[in-house]
């Protein structure tokens, strides 16, 4: 403390700063220790601030345990194939009317269950200004491509001058219609939401952003604030969720997280399967279940607050509903 001014909170990411900020119990330091070595951990202050034990509902998506270590299977490092998927870096072309355009490959958190865990990190894929006008190249070589996805990593997390500028270079190229962020910001960060971030979301094609949220405890008045912010701009916000066990795998926690999603104006668009990323079985939710709790939720919610149950199969052949 500086002349009575406490020093502001910062993102946690080693073990040592999750056992002193009381999230990790030190009996659990060396496993967690473990587990640094090989996947990165960042729990941002909006997201520490609620966690009340390792393993409550928030705890399991954020920090790290020794069951990561242990890779079942039927697990694989690159669960739906986006690198055989990516002809240059950066881009993931599995759809013939979009790609994925990945800027960079940090996150303000790293959730345990990530399905690009072996690739993310603080340090991880910031494509340089050759890599980024290549990507460009291949998005206007290919006039299929009508809708261009801005994902990683965390998009929102890049200044608001370059995240800006991507979205005025893709603007630009006459076939793409249509332009989507996925991030987590709005939740992990919503301080982050600030004027020049909006500043630069403002766009002449038609934008939609997809937050990633798990547990109704997530969306917090701050949250809220962060949406409503966003859809000011006449930015259509989409909910992703992933059905994990321990986080969600209840007809309660489901409604109340759909709910928590439509108060934030967030429209529940998909719920997960989870994919078979390295260490993710103990978050494995069997499709069977995850089918009956959303049919016992018809009738019980709103019919806006439900998303699609979705697969991403394994080995790049996309999406279909469970």
């Amino acid at each position: 403390m500086l002349d009575g001014i406490s020093p502001k909170p910062r993102t946690l990411r080693r073990p040592a700063e999750l056992v002193a900020a009381g999230l990790l119990p030190p009996a659990r330091l060396a496993e967690a220790e473990a587990v640094a070595a090989r996947y990165a951990i960042a729990v941002p202050p909006a997201l520490a601030a609620l966690i009340g034990a390792p393993d409550d509902p928030l705890g399991l998506q954020y920090i790290p345990g020794a069951a990561e270590l242990i890779t079942a299977p039927h697990e694989s490092a690159d669960p739906i194939a986006d690198e055989a998927l990516s002809p240059l870096p950066g881009i993931v072309h599995r759809y013939p009317d979009r790609a994925l355009l990945k800027p960079l490959l940090a996150c303000p958190v790293y959730c345990r269950f990530c399905f690009r865990r072996e690739q993310v990190g603080p340090d991880g894929g910031l494509l340089s200004e050759a890599e980024l006008e290549a990507a460009y190249a291949y998005i206007a070589a290919h006039p299929g491509i009508r809708e261009v996805v801005l994902t990683g990593g965390d998009p929102l997390i890049l200044s608001p001058r370059r995240l800006g500028e991507i979205l005025r270079r893709l603007e630009a190229v006459p076939h793409v219609e249509l332009l989507r962020i996925h991030t987590r910001v709005p939740v992990a960060d919503p301080a982050a939401v600030s004027p020049a971030l909006l500043a630069a979301l403002e766009t002449q094609k038609p934008l939609y952003i997809a937050i990633h949220t798990n547990h109704a405890r997530e969306l917090t008045p701050a949250a809220e604030t962060a949406c409503r912010q966003l859809a000011r701009l006449g930015i259509p916000l989409l909910g992703q969720s992933v059905l994990l066990r321990g986080v969600n795998d209840s007809e309660a926690a489901l409604a109340d997280l759909f709910r928590a999603m439509l108060r934030a104006r967030i429209k529940p668009y998909y719920l997960h399967q989870l994919d078979p990323a390295p260490g993710t079985a103990r978050f494995y939710v069997d499709p069977a279940r995850g089918r009956e709790m959303l049919r016992n939720l018809r009738g019980q919610i709103s019919g806006t607050a439900f998303p699609t149950y979705i697969l991403d199969r394994p080995g790049g052949l996309g999406k279909i509903p469970l």
